[in-house]
C-alpha cells in the first residue's frame, strides 16, 4: 500500500527533537540582579560578586561579600501555521533559578565560589492546539486520513554551574582572574515519535507513540578575565570562556505501545566558546555608563547525535547555527548613597537559521529593554530588576528540518537580589 506522511506531519516530526539545545531563547542572558538591570553590560564594570561569571578579574577590585538572587523567566510564545489551521499560544510557565555567590578579599587576592544557573528555560504547548501537526495522509491524495493525538509537546532545560575562582591585583591598574566551571546539565523532552507504527500486522500504521526523554550530564570548562583601570573615569574588561563538552546520558521511552520500549542513550553537547569585551565610564560621581560586545561561537552546535544502546540505533539532529554577537549598554545613576537606579538595552541576534527553526527550541532576534534599582541599609543591599525581550517574528518556509509557519516569542524576566558586605 502506498503510504506517505502528509506535509502537516512531516514538518512537525522530521526535525527529530532528540537533542539538548542552548539557544539565545533558552539562555539566561543576564546573571545577577544588578547586571540584569544594566542590560548585561557588565564585563568592564564587574563590581559585585557576579563578576565570577562576567569577568572574574573584577573579584579582586571589590571587597568581600555574599550575594544571593533569584530570577524568574516567563516565555510568551505564539505559533501560527495557516495551512494546518494552527493558531497556538505557548503555555505560560515560570522558570525560576536561585543563585548564590561569595567573594573573600585578602590583600591583593580574592577567592570566590558561585552556584548559579547560566541557562534554564523551555517551551510547552497544549497538545489540542497543535493536534493538526500529527495528521497523516496514508493514501497520498493530499487529504489527511487520520489525526493522531493530542500529544505532549515540551522541552525543559536547566544548567547549574558550580564555580570556584581566584583573582589577583597585579598592580593598581591591572587585575586578572580565572574560574573553573563545573556544568551540570538537565534536560526533559516530550513530543510525538517520528513515524506512525504498525503494531497489528495489517500494514496500516495505527499508533503514533509519545516520545519522552530525560537526561543529565557534567562538563568542565574555565573562564579567564582581565580588568584594567585606565583612570578614575574609565575601566576596561575582557573575558574568555572556553567551550565545554557536556556528556549527557539518559533514557528515552516510546509510550502508548502494547509493549514497553525504553532505551538508555548518550549524547555529547558542546557549550560554545564565549568572548566579551566591555568598558565602564564614570562621567560624573553619580553616573556609570557601560558598553559590551559579547561573541558566542554557536557553530560548535552543528550536529547532535544520540546513541541508543537498547534500540541499537542513532539519531542525528542538524542545527547549523551561526555565530552571533550581542551588543549591550547599561546605565546606573546613584540618586543618593542609599538609592540607585539602572537602565539597559541589548541586541541579541538569533543563531538558528530558518532551515532548523522549531517551536520547542525557540530562536529569535531580540531587542531587550531592562531596568532596576537598589537600596542600601548599612552593609545590606537589596536589588530588583526586570527585562523584556521583544522577539522578532519569523515567517518560516518548509525546508525538511524545520517547522514552517509564523513563530514569535517575547520573554519577560524579573530578578530579586540580596547582598551583604563582609
Amino acid at each position: 500500500m502506498k503510504k506517505r506522511l502528509s506535509l502537516i506531519l512531516t514538518v512537525a516530526l522530521m526535525f527529530a527533537l532528540q537533542s539538548i539545545v542552548f539557544s539565545n531563547g533558552l539562555s539566561l542572558n543576564s546573571i545577577g540582579t544588578k547586571a540584569l538591570g544594566m542590560g548585561g553590560a557588565f564585563v568592564g564594570l564587574a563590581n559585585d560578586a557576579t563578576a565570577l561569571y562576567w569577568n572574574p578579574a573584577g573579584l579582586a577590585t571589590q571587597g568581600s561579600s555574599i550575594y544571593v538572587f533569584s530570577t524568574d523567566v516567563i516565555p510568551l510564545g505564539t505559533y501560527k501555521y495557516d495551512m494546518a489551521g494552527i493558531d497556538a499560544k505557548q503555555k505560560t510557565n515560570n522558570y525560576i533559578s536561585p543563585n548564590a555567590f561569595i567573594n573573600y578579599r585578602m590583600n591583593d587576592w580574592a577567592f570566590s565560589f558561585g552556584i548559579y544557573v547560566p541557562a534554564g528555560l523551555g517551551a510547552e504547548w497544549e497538545g489540542k492546539d497543535v493536534i493538526n501537526l500529527t495528521a497523516v495522509d496514508f493514501n497520498g491524495d493530499g487529504v489527511p486520513d487520520k489525526v493522531f493525538g493530542p500529544y505532549e509537546w515540551m522541552s525543559k532545560i536547566a544548567v547549574i554551574n558550580f564555580s570556584p575562582a581566584v583573582a589577583y591585583n597585579v598592580n593598581d591598574q591591572l587585575a586578572v582572574g580565572v574560574a573553573l566551571n563545573v556544568y551540570y546539565g538537565m534536560f526533559d523532552l516530550k513530543r510525538p515519535h517520528d513515524t506512525p507504527l504498525d503494531v497489528t500486522g495489517d500494514r496500516i500504521p495505527d499508533i503514533l507513540p509519545q516520545y519522552t526523554e530525560t537526561s543529565d550530564g557534567i562538563g568542565l570548562g574555565a573562564t579567564i578575565g582581565l580588568k584594567y583601570k585606565v583612570n578614575e573615569m574609565l575601566s576596561l574588561g575582557a573575558t574568555y570562556r572556553t567551550s565545554t563538552k557536556v556528556k549527557m546520558s539518559g533514557t528515552g521511552e516510546l509510550e502508548g505501545l502494547p509493549m514497553e520500549m525504553k532505551s538508555d542513550f548518550d549524547r555529547d553537547v558542546t557549550w560554545p566558546m564565549w568572548f566579551a569585551g566591555g568598558i565602564a565610564v564614570h562621567p560624573t560621581e553619580c553616573m556609570t555608563l557601560t558598553f559590551d560586545a559579547q561573541y558566542s561561537n554557536w557553530k560548535a552546535l552543528d550536529k547532535l547525535t544520540a546513541k541508543y544502546s537498547d534500540w541499537n540505533s542513532e539519531s542525528t539532529f542538524t542545527l547549523d547555527w551561526d555565530n552571533a554577537v550581542q551588543i549591550r549598554a547599561g546605565l546606573e545613576y546613584a540618586a543618593s548613597k542609599e538609592l540607585a537606579f539602572r537602565l539597559g538595552y541589548y541586541y541579541d541576534p538569533a543563531p538558528a537559521p530558518d532551515e532548523t527553526v522549531n517551536f520547542l527550541f525557540p530562536s529569535s532576534t531580540n531587542h531587550t529593554a531592562t531596568g532596576g534599582l537598589s537600596y542600601k541599609i548599612n552593609n545590606i543591599q537589596i536589588d530588583a530588576s526586570l527585562e523584556y525581550l521583544f522577539g522578532a517574528e519569523r515567517d518560516i518556509t518548509y525546508s525538511g528540518d524545520n517547522m514552517p509557519g509564523l513563530h514569535q516569542m517575547d520573554i519577560f524576566a524579573f530578578s530579586i537580589g540580596l547582598g551583604y558586605s563582609l
